[in-house]
C-alpha cells in the first residue's frame, strides 16, 4: 500500500512541475535581469562554456551566431531549430536551407551546465541568444545586454514554412527587404545584420552562381571570381566570407562588398544599386564602431520576436525535445 501511494504523489509532482513550465505565447516582457534571483550564475555559465567550446573549435562560434538568426527567422526567437523530428512532427533541421547547420552541441552543454546549476529555469531560446551574443565577442566583435525571458516553443515550422521563411544566399535587395520586414527589421537593421557575413563559410553551392559566369567584371572582382571558382573545386567546396579576416568580427565585410568581392549574391546586392543601402555599406566599410553599434540594436530587435500568438511554448529540459 506504501508504494501505491508514493507512485500517484510523483506523477502528481512531475504534472505540477510540467504544467509549471509550460505556458501559451511569450506573454511577458523580455528584462536583462529576468533570471537575477532564480538562476544569477546565467550568464557566466554560457560564457564559460562558449569560451571552451570555441577555444577547442573556433568554427563554433560563427555556427552559434548563425543558429540564432535561423532560429528567429522561423516563428520567432523560440529555440524551435533545435527540436529533433518525431513520427508526428518534422524538424526544421532537416529542411535545406537549415542542412548545414552546427553548433547544436554547444548549446546542449551550456543547457545541460544550466540545468545542474537551475534546473527547469532558462529556457533553450534564451541559450541561444546569449551563446549568440559572447560568440560575437569571442570572435573580437561588440558585447550587449540581452533581454531575457523568452520560452522555447512545444512544436517546430512545417517544412514548407522553414524554407520559404529564411533569406536565400540568390535573394536579390528587394527580396531581403521584404523578408526581413516581416520580423519588423527595418533596411538599416538588415545592413547591419548581414555584417554577420564578416566571420564563416559558405557551401559552393551557394555562391557558385555569383563567381561562375562571363561578362560580369562590373558585378564581381574578375580576381575574387577566380579564387572563389578554385574553392568550389576543393575538397571542402567552401569558401570564407572574408579571406582576409575570416575569424575576426569586423567590418571588413563591407569593404568586400565596395570592391565587389561579396561572396553571396545575397551580399553583394546590398552595394552598387546607390541610394540608403550604399550610404549604410561605404559608412560600416570606414566606422567600424558604427557598424558594431548598429548591428548589437540589431541583433536586440530580432532577438525581441516572439512566437505566433496562441503558440504553446514552455521551458524545455532538453533542447532537441519538448517536455511531453
Amino acid at each position: 500500500m506504501a508504494s501505491s501511494s508514493v507512485v500517484p504523489s510523483c506523477v502528481a509532482l512531475a504534472l505540477l512541475l510540467l504544467v509549471a513550465l509550460a505556458a501559451t505565447a511569450n506573454g511577458d516582457e523580455l528584462s536583462a535581469g529576468y533570471y537575477e534571483k532564480t538562476c544569477p550564475n546565467v550568464q557566466r555559465v554560457v560564457r564559460s562554456v562558449m569560451a571552451s567550446s570555441v577555444a577547442a573549435q573556433p568554427r563554433m562560434a560563427p555556427a552559434v551566431l548563425r543558429l540564432f538568426f535561423h532560429d528567429c527567422f522561423i516563428n520567432g526567437c523560440d529555440a524551435s531549430v533545435l527540436l529533433e523530428a518525431t513520427p508526428f512532427s518534422p524538424s526544421e533541421k532537416d529542411v535545406e536551407p537549415n542542412a548545414s547547420l552546427t553548433g547544436y552541441t554547444v548549446i546542449d552543454d551550456i543547457k545541460s551546465a544550466l540545468e545542474h546549476d537551475c534546473p527547469a529555469t532558462v529556457s533553450c531560446a534564451d541559450v541561444i541568444a546569449l551563446a549568440s551574443r559572447d560568440a560575437v565577442a569571442l570572435l573580437g566583435g561588440p558585447t550587449w545586454s540581452v533581454p531575457l525571458g523568452r520560452k522555447d516553443s512545444r512544436f517546430a515550422a512545417d517544412p514548407e514554412s522553414t524554407k520559404k521563411g529564411l533569406p536565400s544566399p540568390h535573394d536579390n535587395l528587394g527580396e531581403l527587404v521584404t523578408m526581413f520586414s516581416r520580423l519588423n527589421l527595418d533596411a538599416r537593421d538588415m545592413t547591419a545584420l548581414s555584417g554577420a557575413h564578416t566571420v564563416g563559410m559558405a557551401n559552393c553551392l551557394h555562391y557558385s552562381d555569383r563567381v561562375y559566369g562571363t561578362d560580369r567584371d562590373e558585378e564581381i572582382d574578375p580576381s575574387f571570381a577566380q579564387t572563389m571558382q578554385q574553392m568550389c573545386q576543393g575538397p571542402s567546396g567552401k569558401a570564407s566570407f572574408d579571406v582576409q579576416t575570416p575569424m575576426r568580427f569586423d567590418n571588413a565585410y563591407y569593404r568586400n562588398l565596395i570592391a565587389r568581392r561579396g561572396l553571396l549574391t545575397s551580399d553583394q546586392t546590398l552595394y552598387g544599386g546607390g541610394g540608403l543601402q550604399d550610404k549604410l555599406v561605404e559608412m560600416y566599410s570606414t566606422d567600424g564602431e558604427a557598424f558594431a553599434r548598429d548591428f548589437a540594436k540589431a541583433m536586440v530587435k530580432m532577438g525581441n520576436v516572439p512566437p505566433p500568438k496562441g503558440m504553446p511554448v514552455e521551458v524545455r529540459l532538453k533542447c532537441s525535445v519538448p517536455n511531453y
